[in-house]
């Protein structure tokens, strides 16, 4: 059985869509739980009117973590894929979800890719990740530990997981990653139990709108953004040290890396240094930091290396304005459109985002 579980707070006018699209699965058994996390909205109608072809789990308000562990608690799927209430599975997720699941029974997570929908519903032809950059498949305990952020990963919708690795990570720590950014959480706990199978097709569309509550509604550096990332990456490497050490993987560093996230470090301090989350920073500590990262990544070719290297560099030298937009280069694939075809040949074995 797989477990397809809602989380919706005031999502009413995407409701609807979301709960069909899992209703309508070409896959059976599959069980769909919807949780309501305390919406003002006409959610909890939308629910009712569905009658005992869900479950309905209805609680306080309490934030994505919350709601994701409520229904966690409730599912009976060996399987589970949790969707957001404001995207949309294709009809054959679930399918090739367990497809993959039977052939490979030590799988814990699965990945695929997101076609971008606007508000209405509309494809814009956009995919998440982009067609350039390749996706991860096999054991990546080691990368988890050596740069989990420059792994390539999706958001809630784009993930199935196997419901054994979740019950070995529960509660998500809610005072954490409680509004929004449980998946950083169980995106990155749980290849530390299995392996990861990634699907290089489209299984949900992902909609982007005004009122998204983590994703940009368009391509454009967000400093209030680029700092909350920096905490959600500060405490899941401190909870992936946790699980290391219990599970008493060997080789375990002292300090979890990853370019993405010094390059987000640099960019806080350097544009709003007022602001930034991370007590000590200095520009040279970032950039010794840059290049530990930089050594970490097995899984770029040396080319790449060198290019992380010069953008850190002249991060370092350059004016706010040009700093800025190094900034948008770095972290919007739509803004370097020419280079990104050849980037992505310089990913040696499809593990890097």
């Amino acid at each position: 059985m797989i477990s397809i579980i809602i989380n919706n707070y005031n999502y009413a006018r995407f409701l609807r869509a979301a709960i069909d699209s899992a209703l309508g699965q070409s896959y059976q058994p599959i069980e769909v739980l919807v949780v309501d996390d305390g919406s003002t909205d006409q959610s909890r109608a939308i629910i009712d009117s569905y009658g005992d072809r869900i479950r309905p789990v209805l609680k306080k308000n309490g934030g994505q973590a919350s709601a994701l562990n409520a229904g966690l608690a409730q599912c009976q799927g060996d399987s589970v894929i949790f969707l957001d209430a404001d995207d949309v599975l294709l009809p054959h997720a679930a399918q090739r979800v367990a497809e993959v699941f039977s052939v490979q029974p030590q799988t814990a997570k699965i990945q695929y890719r997101m076609e971008v929908i606007d508000q209405g519903g509309h494809q814009t032809g956009v995919i998440k990740p982009p067609r350039h950059i390749p996706l991860p498949t096999g054991d990546f305990i080691r990368q988890e530990l050596l740069f989990p952020f420059d792994l390539t990963w999706l958001p809630t919708s784009g993930n199935a997981f196997a419901a054994q690795a979740l019950r070995s990570i529960i509660p998500i720590p809610e005072a954490v990653y409680g509004k929004v950014g449980a998946d950083w959480y169980v995106a990155h706990l749980t290849p530390l139990f299995g392996a990861v199978v990634s699907l290089d097709e489209v299984c949900a569309y992902y909609r982007v709108h005004a009122s998204n509550n983590y994703e940009l509604a368009e391509p454009r550096l967000d400093l209030a953004h680029i700092r909350q990332t920096i905490i959600y990456c500060d405490y899941t490497r401190r909870y992936l040290l946790k699980y290391a050490q219990q599970l008493e993987l060997p080789d375990r560093p002292t300090e979890i890396l990853s370019v993405s996230y010094v390059a987000n470090r640099i960019t806080s301090f350097k544009l709003e240094r007022d602001q930034h989350p991370v007590v000590g920073d200095t520009t040279g500590k970032l950039f010794r930091l840059a290049l530990i990262a930089i050594a970490r990544r097995s899984d770029v070719a040396w080319p790449m290396k060198v290019m992380f290297g010069l953008w850190f560099a002249f991060m370092m030298i350059a004016p706010k304005s040009l700093a800025r937009w190094l900034a948008e280069a770095f972290f919007f694939p739509e803004k370097r459109m020419r280079l990104n075809h050849w980037l992505g040949t310089l990913h040696r074995s499809g593990q890097g985002a």
